[in-house]
């Protein structure tokens, strides 16, 4: 990247408005988010919100495009990366006490932890993280947690993972700061899967873990009769085993940060794809 460029959009990211609405969109990034809703977790003024979207939009840093009636604005990461390389390859003159972490380390085959964060941890990560146990065979040390969670796990989400053979004694509701601890353990792998848990202003984690955006609408708002409510729950658990089943084939020990980071991505947004279909 060049000097001008990359000036021009550090200079659109120098105002607090629009750094913190680019790292909003960071935390959904491949994936796009619709101004209603990042003005709801910005508690942004519609005006402000246009300007700031239109000012990151012309510095090529945001994309936007059309999804029937609505627009979702997204991160350009052609641009980010370009720009994060510039600062860390051609300002930093590629330090490595800069640059702590190789893109080129692989991970182990086994034994990893992953965490999965909704808001409630009633649901949509409990099944996710029944999932992962399940399907992972003993692999993958799955956990979950919320950013508000209940005290009680939904009794719908128990049902659809009883009826489909997993054991539930052992899941429970818990909070996200339990995994954010000095004793914790590191995570390899943090995935959202609600769109209000990707929009928390979370700390970064310990280990610089592998992330991606799995949203899913909250089966708890489902309304109707209780055999409706039902299907809602299991089109969820659908969803998600859909995106596990996926994610447990990856050779993990063959590909490098880099291509992993792509491949959650391609799930999450694949999965996406055919569930609108």
């Amino acid at each position: 990247m060049e000097m001008i460029p990359a000036s021009q959009a550090f200079a659109t990211l120098g105002h607090p408005g629009r750094l913190a609405l680019f790292r909003l969109l960071m935390r959904f990034a491949p994936q796009g988010v619709r101004p209603t809703e990042i003005a709801e977790t910005l508690g942004l003024k519609q005006n402000t919100l246009s300007h700031h979207l239109a000012e990151l939009t012309a510095a090529g840093l945001v994309q936007v495009t059309r999804q029937g009636r609505s627009l979702f604005y997204a991160v350009d990461l052609t641009m980010t990366s370009g720009l994060i390389a510039y600062l860390a390859l051609d300002v930093g003159r590629a330090r490595p006490d800069l640059i702590p972490l190789s893109q080129e380390t692989s991970m182990q085959a086994t034994g990893f932890n992953v965490l999965f964060i909704c808001s409630g941890n009633s649901a949509r990560s409990i099944f996710a993280e029944a999932l992962l146990r399940d399907l992972g065979q003993g692999r993958i040390i799955a956990h979950s947690a919320g950013t508000r969670p209940g005290t009680a796990l939904n009794p719908f989400a128990l049902d659809v993972l009883r009826r489909n053979g997993h054991a539930v004694d052992d899941l429970r509701s818990k909070h996200i700061s339990a995994f954010q601890h000095a004793d914790a353990p590191v995570m390899d792998f943090v995935f959202t899967v609600c769109d209000t848990a990707a929009g928390e202003d979370c700390p970064p984690w310990p280990g610089q873990p592998i992330t991606g955006h799995w949203g899913l609408p909250d089966p708890v708002k489902a309304t109707g009769t209780e055999a409706e409510k039902a299907l809602v729950f299991a089109q969820t658990y659908a969803a998600l085993r859909r995106r596990i089943a996926a994610f447990v084939e990856l050779p993990f020990a063959e590909l490098n940060r880099l291509s992993l980071q792509a491949r959650v991505d391609a799930i999450g947004t694949a999965t996406q794809t055919e569930e609108k279909a």
